[in-house]
Parts: C-alpha cells; sequence; structure tokens
C-alpha cells in the first residue's frame, strides 16, 4: 500500500526535504578541481548535523552489509552509491551525481542532481542536460488520475529519443517515514500500467541516465553501480507531493541559503523488480 500523508506529515516532508536540498546545494558549491569525493562527504556530514539532521544514507543495511558514508558521490561511470573516498580526486572533464538523503524528525528527505567539474565534453553535458529535462518531464506526469507508469515512459521515451541509456535495474520510490517506500517508479514502461496516483503521495523521481548502454553492474564493495561499458552516467532527483493542483517539488533549497547560482533543476510545475534508489 502506498502511504498518503496527512497534513502533519507534509509539514514534516517540507522541512526534511528542505534540509536535504539545502546541503545538496552547498555541497555542489564545493564541487572543483583537486577535492576528494571523501571531503565532499564529511562536508556533508556536517551541514547535515548543523540542521539537527542525520545521514539516512550512513549505516543503511541490506543483509550484512552497510553503508559507510554519509551521502552517495558518483564519479563518471558510476551511476549511483559512490562511497567518498581520500582517493577518488575530481579533475577537470569530470561529472560527480551528488545524491543526499537525510532524515529530520522522522521523516526523510531525498535530492540529488549532476553536477560537471570544470569543462566537460558536449556529449556529456547533453547526457547531464537530457538527464535533468527528463526529471522535469517526469515530474510533470505526477498528477493526481494518473498512473505510475506515465512517469516511467515519459521519462524513457524522452531519453531513448536522444540516444541514450535508461538504466532499468534501478528505480525511484515512494519515500516519507522510510527512505523506501511504496511504490517503485522505474524509468521505463508503458503508460497506463502500475498503481493509480493520489493525493498526499510523496514520490522520489530520479532518473539515471547513461552514456552508452543502460546495463550497469555493482563494485566489490557491494554498493557502488557503475555502468557495463564505462561510459559516463548522469542523475538527478527530487521528492514531490501529489496534490490535486498538481505535483509539488519538494526538495527546494531553503531562501536563506540557496547556491550561488540558482540549480537548474530547482523549478516549480505548474498544475499542467528491480531496487530502488
Amino acid at each position: 500500500m502506498i502511504p498518503i500523508k496527512d497534513r502533519d506529515g507534509i509539514a514534516q516532508m517540507r522541512e526534511s526535504c528542505a534540509i536535504a536540498a539545502t546541503v545538496l546545494y552547498r555541497l555542489k558549491a564545493l564541487v572543483q578541481p583537486g577535492i576528494s569525493t571523501f571531503d565532499l562527504d564529511q562536508a556533508g556530514r556536517e551541514l547535515m548535523a548543523s540542521f539537527g539532521a542525520r545521514s539516512a544514507d550512513f549505516g543503511y543495511q541490506i543483509g550484512s552489509r552497510r553503508f559507510p558514508a554519509y551521502t552517495c558521490l558518483s564519479v563518471n561511470e558510476e551511476v549511483v552509491h559512490g562511497i567518498g573516498s581520500i582517493k577518488r580526486i575530481l579533475h577537470d572533464g569530470d561529472i560527480i551525481s551528488l545524491d543526499v538523503t537525510v532524515e529530520a524528525n522522522g521523516y526523510i528527505g531525498d535530492t540529488a542532481i549532476t553536477v560537471p567539474v570544470g569543462s566537460i565534453s558536449p556529449d556529456v553535458a547533453r547526457l547531464v542536460q537530457t538527464t535533468r529535462e527528463a526529471l522535469q518531464i517526469g515530474i510533470q506526469q505526477a498528477q493526481v488520475g494518473n498512473r505510475i507508469g506515465d512517469i516511467s515512459n515519459a521519462v524513457q521515451t524522452y531519453v531513448e529519443a536522444r540516444g541514450f541509456g535508461v538504466v532499468r535495474d534501478l528505480v525511484g520510490h515512494g519515500v516519507g517515514r522510510s527512505m523506501h517506500e511504496e511504490p517503485q517508479i522505474p524509468n521505463f514502461g508503458r503508460r497506463g500500467v502500475g498503481e493509480k496516483i493520489k493525493a498526499g503521495m510523496t514520490l522520489a523521481i530520479e532518473p539515471m541516465v547513461n552514456l552508452g548502454t543502460y546495463r550497469v553492474k555493482t563494485l566489490a564493495d557491494g554498493w557502488t553501480v557503475v555502468t557495463a561499458d564505462g561510459l559516463p552516467s548522469a542523475h538527478f532527483e527530487h521528492t514531490v507531493l501529489t496534490t490535486d493542483k498538481g505535483p509539488e517539488i519538494l526538495t527546494i533549497p531553503r531562501p536563506s541559503a540557496p547556491p550561488a547560482s540558482a540549480p537548474p533543476s530547482a523549478i516549480s510545475i505548474s498544475q499542467t523488480t528491480t531496487k530502488p534508489v
């Protein structure tokens, strides 16, 4: 069953999502050649603590494995779940996906963005832009009365028309008191299938798009997912509230602490068996 948030739950989700988004865009401002992903991860830990929140990633358990980092930092061919390392130094021409998931007052905020490091190639820039736009297009389908498959199909159609691969082994998901709630939200599929969207759902919509093949594999650390062909991947994510007036993005930075420039995917949308990430 897909949880429906009441007024109090929505208020708490607004708070947790605002914290997640503010942490994300402060981390974005730190991305530059020469910084390590470990330093970025530690900055994320400190930022979360400054808002009275905790990382929902750190210690997240699957079987006997616990995630060892506070954020997911995925560079180039890493799709998701990259682990910050002092040995992983960012260089001009890289891209890095920053994925921040916080828990505050019992509710989760979840958001991600892919950031260029210095100057990137035209092909990679087009990958990043397409993934960002696919997120916006998917959100537009999160209308009360639509079905989850409408989101999935909109993302897939947009991405594949531009020659990129949509990851199939990982999906978006509901989010609330838990990081992963129902429903699963694939980035591929058919219109008119899946659960019907109702007001009060909070959904983490997150296209993961590869420059080459859609196929992925998991590294020996048991967490880091990479593209099968070693080509770059991009990832954007917002937590969205479904309302009778249309989808509302919750993961927007607090006005008192925006990044230096407006985040490209932090926009208002008008009325108009796979694993969750």
